[in-house]
């Protein structure tokens, strides 16, 4: 995979492909009823995919299931056309907190865990030009010497996209990496998603609760609800980039998406 050379061409359309599938996929805890119940879906390559749902839907224990941190309780998944039984080395995963470790600076932290056993056996020369390729992609180019601690929190999830775009991943779990920022850098964050994941070429499951952030990034909006958790409605977005320039075709997709959460909320019954 190359890295690329510039953010400022279009952005490449998804693939017909499949990066990753689950088939009527549950999951529960020891001793507990299911979080969520008989899932399925598809990511196609380049495709961002948004999981979109209220607390407690089971959004986030899904992702882990996919990314295959969880083992389901029924159900399979498959990534690249194989079962996945734990993490994949060619995906990746950023979550809301960047976890960079305080003693290594900004190169070394986006460097970290590219030399794991699990990790495809490439050389140190090899590694370093993915690392300085993917800091250039999130624009820290210049602040490789930097430490954590001088970072503001969206340079810190910059760090954390360019660890994972430094694994040169096919598929890119994200578990709402933003929600923790200031509205500014979030969608400074939520524009560089898009248009560094299109460019290198990788899928992205995206979690969120925020609909403006799921119609803003999504190639494809799947609606989670329920007790347990099912996927409820599905939405395509072929709203054009940046979809900021079309507020009337972003109105109409938020309303219908407010109307379907209203619907499956009424539809949960409630207990006394």
């Amino acid at each position: 995979m190359n890295a690329p050379q510039s953010l400022a061409s279009g952005l490449a359309p998804p693939g017909t492909e499949t990066a990753l599938s689950a088939e009527s996929v549950s999951f529960a805890y020891a001793g507990t009823g299911p979080i969520f119940d008989q899932v399925s879906l598809t990511i196609r390559r380049r495709e961002i995919l948004c999981l979109l749902g209220g607390s407690g839907c089971g959004k986030s224990t899904l992702l882990r299931v996919l990314a295959g941190l969880e083992t389901p309780s029924a159900g399979r998944v498959r990534f690249l056309g194989q079962p996945l039984a734990r993490p994949h080395p060619r995906s990746a995963l950023v979550f809301q907190q960047a976890s960079l470790l305080p003693w290594l600076n900004v190169f070394d932290n986006a460097r970290f865990g590219l030399d794991f056993k699990h990790q495809p056996a490439t050389d140190a020369d090899t590694r370093r030009v993915r690392v300085q390729a993917a800091l250039d992609a999130v624009g820290l180019s210049g602040r490789e010497q930097a430490w954590p601690a001088q970072l503001s929190g969206g340079q810190a999830q910059r760090v954390a996209l360019a660890r994972a775009l430094a694994r040169e991943p096919e598929l890119l779990f994200a578990d709402e990496p933003f929600s923790a920022l200031d509205a500014i850098t979030r969608a400074e964050m939520q524009s560089l998603l898009v248009e560094v994941v299109h460019r290198w070429h990788a899928a992205v499951l995206l979690v969120t609760h925020d609909i403006d952030e799921a119609i803003l990034v999504a190639d494809r909006i799947l609606l989670m609800s329920g007790q347990p958790g099912r996927i409820s409605h599905e939405w395509p977005v072929d709203i054009p980039h940046p979809r900021e320039r079309h507020p009337a075709t972003l109105t109409a997709l938020r309303l219908q998406i407010l109307a379907a959460l209203r619907e499956n909320t009424a539809a949960i019954p409630t207990h006394p």
